[in-house]
């Protein structure tokens, strides 16, 4: 069939020559305000083409004028009625750019090329179990009813930068739970009035959510859900630089590419107004928590449960509303801030484990045993351990030995009484055996009362016939280490004496044990 049916418009004839020749078919009128696909006026008819006319053309449209391949390639059109194109097999390019659809696109279970849908009004998008070669991209789109693309594979990239999008009944804007993505994800600057659902996705790229607007479609309900989501690169949850985004015909504009930017452009963070869910999350590079703001309520978190990831990067400039959990985490280095996390046990760390510490600010260990313990409601050795064992990794042995000490210090709360004067004893001599400069001053302070005081006590001798030489000094240190004999036995103090010389030796018996339990705890601390 080389000429159009007799029924069509002479606008939608022209459609036909540009689709047969896969030239562009450009209705605008070159006057921005007039042109703008949401705030313009009502289009004339002459801007009209209908729904069935575009499945016409991509299902049983004509064949390519000579040396031409055919395309849909449409700008500036009012697309009149529902393009329904589910189920349907698309070997033509689409490009449809500043357009409006009077109802939604239906092209669920379709198979196509590449679509691209560029600075397009369209109320509704089904496309569940879409299945691409090429891309599909949505950039700049207005959305105002949701995009559903659960179960669709992707052939190269999403992109849905700067697009808005707004809830179905449901209170989702992005249903797109089990999508496959062979490359890249991109959806920064984009605004969200619901949940993006992306629950069991494969993205083999990259996901770059950066600048990104997104409020839950109600209190306590989530914004962003990706629970078992798995990024072939990096995640991306931060800033955008604002320069190069305000103009549509810039590149950032149309989505694609970066622009230079000047390193001093303001940038806008990644906002999110309800939790955020990435339970079992698997990211094979990084995980990008940087420049972002969580507003949460009381009952909502950002929820890094289970997270897998070479390196966790948190330094948001300030900290989340709610709670972040990253119980039984895998994080091989975790990059944070002191700033950057919660406080009054906002923080959940059981089971979490990470390989190393690369904090972006000076993070000292008080600072980090504080955040530990924040954390933690009740005592748990496991965070003290990890903490611990990062610290040596890197070589800071000493720090290390702060933290094992400080986890002595939490433990002694739990104990019944005695156990907790007998931990005080330890941690007063000898820090547990993590200070054990302190046994040191101990026993040359208990040596130094013991000789001041024997020095005006002379004892008797225990026989009268026999009496050794007395010095105060070498008296005063065998009753400090009674194991050790300098021939000062022989002398009998009195009453007061002997009470002194029992003093001496419970001292001395009580630090050499709290060294040999601090010695057998350091070795035994790997």
């Amino acid at each position: 069939m080389e000429q159009a049916p007799a029924d069509w418009t002479a606008t939608e004839r022209g459609l036909w020559e540009a689709f047969r020749e896969g030239r562009y078919y450009d209705l605008r009128t070159g006057d921005d305000a007039v042109d703008d696909v949401v705030a313009g006026p009502d289009w004339p008819a002459e801007r009209t083409i209908r729904a069935e006319v575009l499945a016409t053309l991509l299902l049983n449209g004509p064949g390519p004028a000579p040396a031409r391949v055919t395309s849909l390639k449409l700008t500036g059109a009012y697309i009149a009625g529902s393009l329904r194109l589910a189920g349907a097999t698309i070997t033509q390019y689409v490009e449809l750019t500043d357009c409006r659809f009077e109802k939604k696109v239906l092209i669920s279970e379709a198979r196509a090329q590449t679509l691209r849908l560029i600075r397009c009004l369209i109320p509704r998008i089904e496309a569940s179990r879409l299945a691409t070669e090429g891309d599909l991209h949505l950039a700049r789109c207005v959305v105002p009813h949701g995009i559903r693309l659960t179960d669709a594979k992707i052939g190269t990239d999403l992109l849905l930068n700067q697009a808005t999008i707004g809830g179905d009944q449901y209170g989702r804007a992005l249903a797109a739970d089990g999508i496959t993505i062979h490359q890249d994800l991109e959806a920064e600057r984009i605004h969200v009035f619901g949940e993006i659902s992306l629950r069991t996705s494969r993205i083999g790229g990259r996901f770059s959510l950066r600048g990104a607007q997104l409020r839950a479609a109600g209190p306590d309900r989530y914004c962003l859900n990706m629970a078992h989501i798995s990024v072939g690169n990096t995640l991306y949850l931060g800033g955008s630089l604002d320069g190069g985004w305000t103009d549509s015909r810039t590149i950032y504009g149309d989505g694609y590419g970066a622009a230079p930017v000047l390193a001093e452009t303001p940038s806008t963070p990644f906002r999110a107004y309800g939790g955020v869910r990435m339970v079992d999350g698997k990211f094979e590079n990084a995980c990008l928590i940087t420049h972002a703001e969580f507003h949460l309520s009381p009952l909502q978190e950002l929820s890094l449960r289970r997270v897998q990831t070479p390196e966790l990067r948190f330094t948001c400039h300030k900290p989340p509303g709610g709670k972040v959990s990253l119980s039984r985490a895998k994080v091989g280095n975790l990059v944070d801030a002191p700033h950057s996390w919660p406080r009054d046990g906002h923080v959940g760390l059981t089971g979490f484990t990470y390989e190393s510490l690369r904090p972006e600010r000076p993070f000292t260990v008080q600072e980090r045993i504080a955040w530990l313990e924040d954390a933690l409601g009740e005592y748990q050795p496991e965070p003290y351990e990890q903490l611990a064992a990062a610290l040596r990794r890197d070589g800071r042995d000493e720090d290390a030995r702060e933290v094992q000490h400080a986890k002595q210090r939490r433990r002694r709360s739990t104990l019944p009484l005695p156990g907790r004067l007998w931990g005080l004893l330890q941690d007063v001599t000898v820090g547990y055996g993590y200070r054990p400069g302190r046994a040191a001053l101990w026993l040359v302070l208990a040596w130094a009362l013991g000789t001041a005081y024997f020095s005006g006590h002379e004892p008797e001798p225990l026989k009268a016939d026999e009496k050794p030489h007395w010095n105060p000094v070498l008296y005063a240190l065998g009753k400090v280490l009674p194991v050790v004999n300098l021939g000062q036995d022989g002398w009998n103090p009195d009453r007061t004496g002997q009470y002194v010389a029992a003093a001496l030796v419970v001292s001395g018996w009580v630090l050499a044990t709290t060294v040999v339990a601090g010695a057998t705890r350091m070795l035994q601390r790997g």
